[in-house]
């Protein structure tokens, strides 16, 4: 069941929930600097929190009772850092970390937002906010025998707001929705999305939702020459699809092109992956994810521009009909390339659905990809590279993603690198040299998107946590989501 999110301009000792959720500064010290209608709520807390070891730094949480002195019969302390102007990403990691522990409780009143400091866009922290409590509660149960979902539904949020609060809280649950469900894709196992159960899943997902739904099936996919797409899913006894999405608003003048990897189970195909690198290759789909799941709130956010979503699916398997190292295939806009490791094969996918975009006639694209460990190895697990060939655009892709507090960093396309992917008997190879591997998979896919400004997103490493982290849980992330959004919304072409 959805959380739905209200204002309340009430003192906290007034709010009739089930808990209130407190924000505490870290300093000077988290007692002292409780704002004063918290203390009527609680009393003097100043001996008990250092015994307790909460001083309200971000992710520390504190179970109190309110001892009458409120409606609510407790309340939930949480830190929000250092006292010094709290910005959106606080309050986003603060609210995840309520909506963790508050999980039992129905009703929850909030006075977190007055942890923004002065001059903070209160509308920008309540977006913040919601997308905090519905992704800090988020849970993947489908298999799960006594499964244990949150039991949040309501949020208020105490003190002043006003229309574009209430707008900004309502735009933040929408947004944590489709992250939610890009997490349930990327979760899901491998044996449950093959890329035909993918392509239901999200016109399922899609249909009433002010888009055309085009899936392409084996034949299909033949007839339009995806040569990228049809050698990669060869060698799997699932056939691969390719779901193009288009939202086509009135009135619209500029084209945005989304273009996700749909890998639903890699393997490596011929250049088979470990078993320990298998282990997670369920989420090797969540490109494609990102950017269904963005196609799917883009008319409730009343997006003005034309976008178009490209998500070919395949499954990179092994067998008697894999391509095999040395085999050359033909991409859509005509090139050839020599697949010297089959398990390069994302950007394989990603050639044909660029290609599909420039002749579409985008006028930007963006693409999102776990593509290469090389990249994690750069900036780790919860950083995505960014690369393209359009400073102007690759910057307006960077300042989204810093505004949806998704962590991004730029990396080079230097052109001296490309000669690492000349081959003897084809346009191009699908490797490069021992080294830079991000960089020569970037340079790859550039072949393959003309004059168009393009950027692409390596998100290797943060589409997939190994913990629980501020809004973000253990397993699949739904990373790339909000920056999408964020994007499209305030798109201008470049």
């Amino acid at each position: 069941m959805p959380i739905t999110f209200s204002l309340a301009n009430l003192p906290p000792t007034r709010a009739e929930v089930d808990l209130l959720v407190l924000g505490v500064p870290e300093e000077p010290s988290p007692a002292s600097s409780l704002p004063e209608p918290v203390r009527a709520a609680l009393g003097d807390l100043e001996p008990f929190m250092p015994r307790a070891g909460f001083t309200g730094k971000a992710d520390e949480t504190l179970l109190v009772p309110t001892g009458g002195r409120a409606a609510a019969p407790a309340a939930l302390l949480v830190g929000v850092g250092p006292a010094a102007e709290p910005d959106a990403g606080r309050i986003r990691r603060a609210a995840a970390a309520a909506a963790r522990r508050a999980s039992k409780a129905a009703t929850v009143g909030t006075t977190l937002l007055d942890a923004l400091g002065p001059g903070a866009d209160r509308a920008a922290g309540a977006q913040a906010l919601a997308e905090g409590f519905v992704l800090g509660g988020y849970r993947y149960l489908a298999h799960k025998s006594h499964p244990e979902p949150s039991h949040l539904e309501r949020v208020v949020v105490l003190g002043r707001g006003g229309a574009r609060v209430q707008a900004a809280l309502e735009r933040g649950a929408l947004v944590a929705d489709a992250v939610a469900w890009a997490r349930d894709l990327v979760n899901t196992p491998a044996q449950d999305k093959s890329p035909a159960d993918l392509a239901r899943l999200a016109r399922a997902r899609l249909r009433g939702r002010g888009v055309r739904v085009e899936v392409m099936d084996p034949a299909a996919i033949r007839a339009a020459r995806l040569g990228g797409v049809l050698g990669v899913g060869q060698g799997s006894q699932q056939a691969p699809r390719f779901v193009k999405v288009t939202y086509d608003p009135p009135g619209a003048r500029y084209t945005l092109a989304l273009v996700g990897k749909g890998v639903v189970f890699d393997s490596g195909g011929l250049s088979l992956k470990t078993a320990s690198g298998m282990e997670t290759m369920k989420t090797d789909m969540s490109g494609a994810a990102a950017v269904l799941a963005t196609m799917s709130v883009l008319a409730g956010l009343g997006v003005r521009h034309r976008v178009v979503a490209y998500a070919p699916l395949v499954e990179n398997m092994p067998s008697g009909t894999a391509i095999r190292p040395g085999d050359v295939l033909r991409i859509r806009n005509g090139k050839t390339v020599e697949v010297l490791n089959t398990d390069a094969e994302g950007r394989l996918i990603l050639a044909d659905a660029l290609s599909l975009a420039v002749e579409d006639g985008a006028d930007a694209i963006v693409d999102v990809a776990t593509l290469t460990g090389a990249c994690m190895v750069a900036l780790g697990e919860k950083v995505a590279g960014l690369m393209g060939n359009h400073d102007g655009w690759r910057d307006q892709v960077r300042a989204a993603a810093d505004r949806a507090g998704e962590r991004v960093w730029p990396l080079p396309l230097p052109a001296d690198y490309r000669r690492q992917l000349d081959s003897e008997v084809a346009d191009l190879k699908n490797i490069g040299g021992s080294y830079g591997g991000a960089i020569t998979a970037g340079l790859f896919l550039s072949e393959f998107v003309g004059e168009v400004p393009w950027a692409h997103l390596d998100i290797a490493g943060p589409a997939r946590a190994g913990n629980d982290d501020g809004e973000t849980p253990k397993g699949g992330t739904g990373f790339g989501v909000r920056t999408l959004i964020e994007v499209a919304t305030r798109f201008r072409r470049p």
